[in-house]
């Protein structure tokens, strides 16, 4: 059997991929999913992520899981983000001066991609749960299908993983001290960004976002108290000085049944006050801080807040631009590491199990977004016509490639538009002969619409087709006569210069027009007469 190569150049057994990984670890199987929400407070939430950075990233990650399960706009905005890459369209493209060979591979993995995966999606809104979490572990199951393997996809949680000693690798937790090593070409594990600390724990963006989560847990926490108890009466029992402990504890027995049932019995020489909240109350301090804590997220999670809430900037357009422009460079950024990682963890070994011809990353076909946008095509269309009238050499393909639209193969049908029917030229009459009063509305009746006869419209399409004959012989005209103009030294040079040269200025041409001219004119005055008009 051929030895097969991993992304990392190193030999791996097939047998390996025969099963999951985690099949065999009945403990991660089995496990019971636990919340740190309860009773969450900054000594615990400090004490989740010492424990992190020591290697066991469990509590930490099941804190993070809390923290999306109940922060709505946390939820919400994550998904802005996931489902920005998870719309681009995508290729397999082959590499830089590829040959037949590997052109042909990365169209059999695009095919095998579109029409065989069905869940790719899924895998892709896996991944972006990187961001969050640090890295995001899907594993693969490897299923024979005639000479090709083709892969299902498994997502797993983060709290099945722990760090290595050194905190610089993952490895899956099977109760061993430093965990177990990764079966190569058995997951795909995307890990968004390097880690400047070097500790794994510290790479996802949830880290950052537990204190503004839990000082709004606190906020709404406060809020919702003082919503329970603003605007309750206030009732006061008043009891004598001889009072003793059984008639205190019978007082406010009775207040407190006043306060829920309204109804209360106590000793007589005991009084009851009940006083009415005359002032205002206002939770704008708890609902600012449950603000800010969003405008955190957001900023944290999108780069801005523009998308998240409607304020009126003051400046235009200008910082919902800015705003706009800062979540596209994320956009492109988490698309060019999730393909990076695809085209490791996916693409590669896809290949290197069911076909030959590629034997190392570095000329494996690449997964590719597509992050392009489109131009503004009326502007285009505008512009692009006066550029090539002035002489500049514009390449199809570039102007295609501007617009989004793709060339097509030969054998496709492509849009053109009809070209304009022109009126038949009409010649003047012989001298001395009649020219009948409808020669002219006979003549130009094929280039007019189906309408009621009018002399003005057919004396209107006569004069379109004199004023385009008429603008080659006047263009002539006109270069020359800046020629001339160009080369005079002064204004009496250039009136001489005319008068030189009016004799040889090409004229035969807009004679022939202005006699068209002057006969449809006739033949126009014709037709009105004899109309009575």
């Amino acid at each position: 059997m051929t030895t097969i190569l991993d992304q990392h150049g190193n030999p791996i057994n097939r047998a390996i991929l025969s099963e999951p990984q985690t099949a065999r670890v009945a403990a991660l199987q089995n496990e019971i999913l636990q919340s740190h929400m309860d009773g969450i407070t900054p000594a615990r939430a400090v004490r989740i992520l010492r424990e992190a950075d020591q290697g066991d990233i469990m509590a930490q990650h099941q804190l993070f899981d809390d923290m999306l399960d109940r922060d709505a706009h946390m939820q919400c905005e994550f998904g802005k983000r996931a489902g920005a890459v998870v719309g681009l369209d995508w290729s397999i493209e082959p590499p830089a001066n590829a040959s037949a060979r590997e052109k042909k591979l990365a169209a059999w993995v695009e095919e095998i991609l579109r029409d065989v995966v069905d869940d790719l999606e899924d895998v892709i809104m896996a991944m972006m749960d990187g961001v969050g979490h640090g890295f995001a572990p899907i594993e693969l199951e490897w299923r024979r299908h005639g000479a090709e393997w083709l892969p299902a996809f498994h997502p797993r949680p983060q709290t099945w993983f722990r760090t290595s000693t050194d905190r610089r690798e993952l490895r899956l937790r099977d109760n061993s001290p430093d965990g177990a090593l990764l079966n190569p070409m058995g997951w795909i594990m995307h890990q968004p960004g390097k880690v400047k600390t070097g500790y794994l724990s510290r790479a996802g963006i949830l880290r950052v976002l537990i204190w503004p989560f839990i000082y709004k847990a606190y906020s709404i926490g406060d809020f919702a108290e003082f919503l329970e108890t603003w605007g309750l009466p206030i009732i006061i029992g008043k009891y004598g000085q001889a009072s003793n402990n059984a008639e205190k504890a019978s007082l406010l027995r009775a207040v407190t049944a006043l306060g829920h049932d309204a109804r209360a019995i106590m000793p007589e020489q005991m009084q009851i006050e009940i006083s009415k909240i005359t002032g205002t109350g206002s939770g704008t301090p708890h609902l600012s801080m449950s603000a800010w804590a969003d405008s955190a997220e957001s900023k944290a999670i999108l780069g801005q807040v523009l998308s998240s809430e409607a304020h009126a900037t003051g400046m235009g357009s200008g910082v919902a631009d800015l705003h706009r422009e800062v979540r596209q460079d994320i956009l492109a950024a988490d698309a060019r590491q999730i393909a990076g990682t695809l085209t490791r963890d996916l693409v590669y070994p896809l290949i290197a199990l069911s076909q030959t011809g590629v034997d190392s990353l570095r000329r494996c076909p690449r997964w590719v977004f597509d992050l392009g946008e489109s131009e503004d095509v009326a502007a285009y269309a505008e512009a692009l016509p006066k550029l090539v009238g002035v002489g500049m050499k514009i390449p199809a393909t570039w102007a295609h490639e501007k617009l989004r639209i793709p060339l097509p193969d030969g054998t496709e049908e492509v849009l053109a538009t009809a070209a304009p029917s022109a009126p038949p030229k009409v010649e003047p009459a012989p001298t001395g002969q009649a020219t009948p009063p409808d020669a002219v509305p006979a003549a130009l009746r094929a280039t007019l619409p189906a309408q009621e006869p009018s002399p003005a419209r057919y004396a209107d399409a006569a004069a379109d087709r004199l004023a385009q004959d008429a603008a080659a012989p006047l263009g002539e005209w006109l270069t020359a006569i800046a020629a001339l103009v160009a080369e005079a030294g002064s204004l009496e040079d250039v009136r001489d210069r005319l008068l030189d040269a009016y004799g040889s200025l090409p004229a035969s041409e807009l004679q022939r027009v202005m006699a068209a001219g002057m006969a449809t004119a006739e033949l126009a005055g014709r037709f009105d007469v004899s109309n009575g008009e």
